[in-house]
């Protein structure tokens, strides 16, 4: 999953600029994603996902490394794109409920990531996605990435990099 829990706070650290929405509003009258989510943001979160995709990938020549799940580029593309998909999906969403930039929306701001990866590798790698992701697996996905997300995001808090502890 490091590529899809890598794409976020390189977003969010070395994100700005332009937004993905151009500053347009919905026909409810609210902004579609908002000004947090950019293009910048997005592309970056996803080349950091790449990147450390590809490390993984690399290591998986190496013995001590033969027991994890083999990532293939596509996994880690899907992977990556998905988390930040799966974000802005969210934010799309939070907009819609009149929740703020920033507005903490429990379940939602830990999982979204996880749906957007997984959406994304199920309709376009079924094959590797039911091979590799076991039951076992993906229930430790589960109890381990709200944990990931809170210790990232206090991180990022204290840093200076994200104005909300959440």
């Amino acid at each position: 999953m490091l590529p899809a829990y890598v794409p976020n706070p390189v977003a969010a650290a070395a994100g700005g600029g332009r937004p993905i929405d151009g500053g347009r509003y919905w026909r409810d009258g609210r902004r579609i994603f908002g000004d947090g989510k950019t293009l910048r943001g997005l592309f970056i979160g996803i080349g950091g996902g790449l990147v450390i995709g590809s490390a993984q990938i690399a290591a998986q020549s190496y013995p001590v490394f033969s027991s994890l799940p083999e990532h293939t580029l596509l996994s880690v593309l899907l992977l990556s794109a998905g988390a930040l998909l799966g974000d802005l999906g969210k934010s799309f969403f939070k907009r819609r409920r009149n929740l703020e930039r920033g507005a903490q929306w429990p379940v939602a701001d830990q999982y979204d990531l996880v749906i957007g990866a997984f959406v994304l590798l199920v309709i376009f790698n079924l094959t590797w996605t039911l091979s590799v992701v076991t039951l076992p697996m993906a229930l430790a996905i589960l109890i381990i990435t709200p944990l990931l997300h809170r210790g990232a995001n206090l991180l990022g808090y204290a840093l200076g990099i994200k104005e909300v502890p959440w």
